[in-house]
């Protein structure tokens, strides 16, 4: 199934930011830019976080990169449990990221917790729901190749 394959994938990042003066000094710039892919008619709008002078109504790589586990998450998960015939007819994932700081301007995440709330079809799925995440933690690709913790906290509720 797929073993040894390589994907690639191409991003473009074009950095929007000059006010006129380019990177005359640290508050001369904006951190805004723009993420394209080939192919896909909407564009990423992308600054910053707030703490680092950047726009706080465009997306930075601190929170895609939390999307992005939550994303994987949820697609493994979702996967596993259509082959496991556990029926999951709600999904939602209210994931958490921290990254510290260190001294001389660098930092690192310490670690993402996603929380997603699952809804199963039946009663008799929710045992096997809840021990799917485990086995979606081991498969995403994204939690792989992360060198901080990814926990999950699931909620597993049945379908009224």
């Amino acid at each position: 199934m797929g073993r040894n394959r390589e994907h690639g994938y191409d991003v473009t990042v074009r950095w929007t930011g000059d006010t006129g003066e380019g990177t005359s000094g640290y508050r001369a710039y904006a951190r805004d830019h723009e993420v394209t892919v080939p192919g896909k008619p909407t564009m990423i709008l992308g600054s910053a976080d707030p703490a680092f002078v950047g726009d706080p109504d465009r997306w930075n790589p601190e929170e895609l990169l939390v999307a992005s586990l939550a994303q994987c998450h949820m697609l493994s998960y979702l996967a596993l449990c259509s082959l496991k015939r556990v029926v999951v007819t709600g999904y939602e994932d209210a994931a958490q990221g921290t990254m510290r700081e260190t001294p001389g301007g660098g930092g690192a995440f310490h670690e993402v917790v996603l929380n997603p709330v699952v809804t199963v079809a039946e009663e008799s799925m929710v045992e096997a729901a809840t021990a799917l995440h485990e086995e979606a933690h081991r498969i995403c690709f994204i939690a792989n190749s992360v060198n901080f913790p990814v926990h999950h906290a699931p909620t597993i509720r049945v379908a009224s």
